[in-house]
Formats: structure tokens, sequence, C-alpha cells
């Protein structure tokens, strides 16, 4: 699945009121499958941490600190508590990161290697990059040179090491420069559109991509990138022209599984009529859609864009894609869970078999997934998913009120889920964890909004966008760590919902 992909939770027709509080939200595949596609996995020995409720955690350094256990995950640190703890084994290996999408792991993506031309020679890589940082100095006096390809394989190189820190701002400035001095080498515009996908520019970058496809028509990554570039934006045939054609130049499973999608959209959607208002673009087979049900969804989703406009302060680039399905063409094409009631992964799925007005619970789905594509768009898509989710549902908005107590009691026990637990898929929740995550999600947001204000979870999503850590854009707007938003959460519910 591409694009800022969530399930929502329920039956479909909307018939569990339970089950559609609940909402699975995965962050863009289509971005962070660019990640991989460029910058591979991580697959080093970890420190195993494994949990009493039989989940595990892996870390790269773990040590006790009086009642917690302290570990590390890159440049991150975190505690839980070690009551909650089995045991922890030294050695592991750690499993390639899951794809916070649920649907697909990293290690399934296509590898990618530059062009020869542009992996500079080991001593002008030497001197760009130093200490891990890149040198301004160093790409100053290599301007000087005044030899167009050797700077831009220099800025190159400094857009790389910054994408690889998901420094994006930087990096995306480095590779423009380069682009100005090389506009034609296809390895500069690959990179530079994974960029621009990644932070949620589909269409910005689709002609940079169409570019490389025409300098290099015969390179399957360029190809496969304009592919992913083509169904972002919601062109689906041309995607799956560019997919066929990358796979006659080197078969891979991943494009494979993605052309798949795309060729399923394409059949589901063969027969469908498409009609477009000043945000939306609304497609739905004619027959299964009372004209009076198209008009009141675009009439709601209209009013919810401008709810969230006025909330967050953004709007998602271009015209979102809304697509009506029958159950089972619901199911056939986004290869859902059957608890699944609808779908953001770039375009809102919404299956409608029978229904004929916007009901009150439909509303709530409505500006629940909407609000993803605001979330992404701030975020650069890279909102882990228990705030994603958070704020979803407080925008809907949603109160804990019903379950506020319940929530309470796990957290004075122990038993609730690391919030570093929830960054990625809940796919692999039970639908009882699941509803305990979504639960805990709401939680935080409810706290960060009583505790501190709107505006902070807005600069939480603009670190992250810049590139930060969840963390490390905790710690500079909240001043909290995982560790210490974990205790504040459960003190929080103690005093508003506790005994």
């Amino acid at each position: 699945m591409g694009g800022n992909n969530s399930d929502y939770l329920g039956h479909v027709g909307w018939a569990s009121p339970l089950l559609l509080e609940c909402a699975i939200v995965r962050a863009p595949v289509i971005f962070l499958l660019l990640s991989s596609f460029f910058l591979g996995a991580d697959c080093a020995s970890a420190e195993v941490i494994h949990l009493k409720n039989g989940r595990t955690i892996y870390a790269d350094q773990v040590h006790e600190n009086g009642s917690h256990l302290e570990y590390e995950v890159g440049e991150d640190s975190y505690a839980i508590p070690k009551s909650v703890v089995d045991r922890v084994e030294a050695g592991g290996v750690r499993p390639e990161r899951a794809s916070t999408a649920g649907s697909k792991d990293s290690r399934e993506v296509p590898s990618f290697t530059p062009a020869d031309e542009l992996k500079g020679e080991p001593e002008v890589i030497d001197k760009i990059i130093r200490d891990g940082r890149v040198d301004g100095d160093a790409l100053a006096a290599i301007e000087q040179q005044r030899n167009a390809p050797i700077i831009a394989a220099a800025y190159f190189i400094a857009g790389k090491h910054e994408m690889e820190q998901t420094n994006f701002s930087k990096a995306r400035t480095y590779f423009e420069t380069a682009l100005r001095f090389e506009s034609q080498n296809p390895t500069i515009l690959n990179y530079y559109v994974a960029l621009r996908l990644r932070t949620g520019n589909a269409v910005e970058a689709l002609p940079y991509a169409e570019r490389a496809v025409r300098i290099a028509p015969d390179s399957p990554d360029t190809l496969a990138i304009l592919g992913y570039a083509q169904y972002a934006s919601d062109r689906n045939k041309d995607a799956i022209r560019s997919w066929k054609r990358s796979l006659q130049l080197r078969p891979d499973a991943q494009v494979q599984r993605y052309l798949e999608k795309a060729e399923r959209d394409a059949s589901a959607e063969s027969d469908f009529t498409q009609n477009e208002s000043s945000h939306f673009t609304l497609k739905y087979e004619g027959r299964q859609t009372p004209e009076s049900l198209r008009r009141d969804l675009v009439s709601t989703l209209e009013s919810h864009y401008d709810d969230l406009v006025r909330d967050l302060g953004v709007a998602p680039r271009g015209s979102i894609a809304v697509i009506l399905y029958t159950d089972q063409a619901f199911f056939d094409v986004t290869q859902s869970p059957s608890w699944a009631g609808a779908v953001n992964d770039g375009k809102l799925r919404i299956p409608v078999n029978g229904m004929t007005s916007v009901t009150p619970e439909l509303s709530r789905v409505l500006k629940h997934e909407l609000a993803h594509s605001f979330i992404n768009q701030l975020s650069g898509g890279r909102c882990p998913q228990w705030l994603n989710e958070g704020i979803a549902q407080a925008l809907e908005p949603k109160s804990l009120s019903s379950r506020g107590r319940r929530l309470a009691q796990l957290f004075k026990a122990q038993q609730e889920i690391p919030f570093n637990a929830l960054e990625g898929s809940f796919m692999r929740f039970s639908p009882m964890e699941a509803i305990l995550a979504y639960d805990e999600s709401l939680a935080a947001v409810q706290f960060i909004i009583d505790t501190q204000s709107t505006s902070d979870l807005q600069r939480i999503l603009q670190r992250l966008a810049e590139g930060n850590s969840t963390e490390t854009a905790l710690r500079a707007t909240i001043h909290d760590d995982y560790g210490r938003l974990q205790s504040e959460v459960g003190k929080y519910l103690s005093s508003k919902y506790g005994d």
C-alpha cells in the first residue's frame, strides 16, 4: 500500500461502535519505501528486552537504573519499569525494520546503487564529510574550482549524507545546488525525487522523475522511482506502465507488488465516475453511490477540511482523492483485514455499500482519516503512529471519558504499552491490544494539550519534518523523553480518571 496508509477499524457498514473508535495509522509507505530504497536496512546485533506481555524490544545498549531499565536505540534513550521485563538477552540479531505501514517490510524493497560517476573518489568524500558532518568550507573550496561535475558530485555527497541523517531541509538545499551544476544527472534527480516524495511533495517531485527517465530511459531505477511518483500523484495507469518497463529491465519483488496493487486499483476503478470539488477528487461507481450521498460526502469533507486548516494551520498539497467502493471491491483493492472500515493510503478509500447518507459515525471516520493527510503534511510523513493516531482521534473529536478509568488502572499497574513500542505499525496487535494502543495514543495527546498547548503538538510535528527523531522532538518542545512522558501520562490519567 502507498501513501499515508491508515485503516479505520470497524465492521463494514460502520456497525461496531467499539471498533469504530480505533484506527490503524500507518506512516507513508511510499516515503518509507524510498527511505529504505536508498538507505538500506539495519540488521546489526542488539540486546533483546523480553517483556512479560510477550513483546520484545531490540536495543543498542541496556543498563539498570534503580527500578527502571534504561536502553538506547540509535540517538534516543528510553526507560521502562523493571517490573514489566521478563529478561534481557545479549547478542540478539535485530530484525530489519518493519515498515510502519504494517503491510510490508523494508527488507523487501529494491536495492539501489548510485551511478558510478557520482560515487565520488574517497578523497573527495573525506573532504566533504568530516567527523560525521558536512564540511561547509570544503564545499566552498570545491566550488571555487569551477568544475561543474565535481561541484555537483560534492553537493550530492553532502545531500546524500544529510538525507541519511534525516536532515531533510539541508539535504534538499544540497541536492538543489547539485542540480544547478548538473541538472541532467539522473542519479541526483533520483535522490531529489526520493527526498521530495518522503516529505510529501509528490506533485512537485514528478517533473524531476520524468526528466530522469528522459535522460536514462533504460534504467530500472529511474523507472521505478517515476512509478512511485506517479502512483503517489494518483496517476495509476502511468505508474503501471513505468513499473512494467522497470520490471522488464530488472525483476524486483517489491516493484512487482506495487504494480499488482496499482493494477487492482485500475481494475476496480475502470467504470468509476469522477467529480471534483475545491479540495477533493471523488471517484465512485454510479450504481452503488446515490447522488445524494455523494453530495453529502463532499460537503462533509469540505467542512472537515476547513476545520482542520483552522486547527492545524496547514493544508495538504494538491487535491485529495476519495474513492467510494462496494464492500468487496474495497477489500479486493486494499487487501485490508476484515475489520478495516476505511483506509487512507494517500487516498481516502471508503466502503459505502448500502449507505444513503453521511451518518455521524461516518462523519467521524471521514474527519479522522482526513486528519492523517494534514498530520503527514506537517510532519513530512515522519509522525510516529501513536502521535498520528492520538492527534487524529483528538480532532474527531473523541474523548477518553468512557475508558479513562480503566486506562488509569492499567498505567498504575504498569500494564500499558511503552510509547516507544507504539512508534510503528499497530497491525501486529490483537484487537484488544489495538484498543489499548489507540487509547494510550489519545491519552498522550490529551495530556500534551491539557498541560502544554495545541501549538506544542504542531511544533513537535514541525521538528519531525526537519528530521528530528521523535524523542528529540519531544525534548525540544515539551521537555519529556519517552520514560518521563510515560510517567506523566500515568499521573495525568490518575488525577483525571482515577479513584
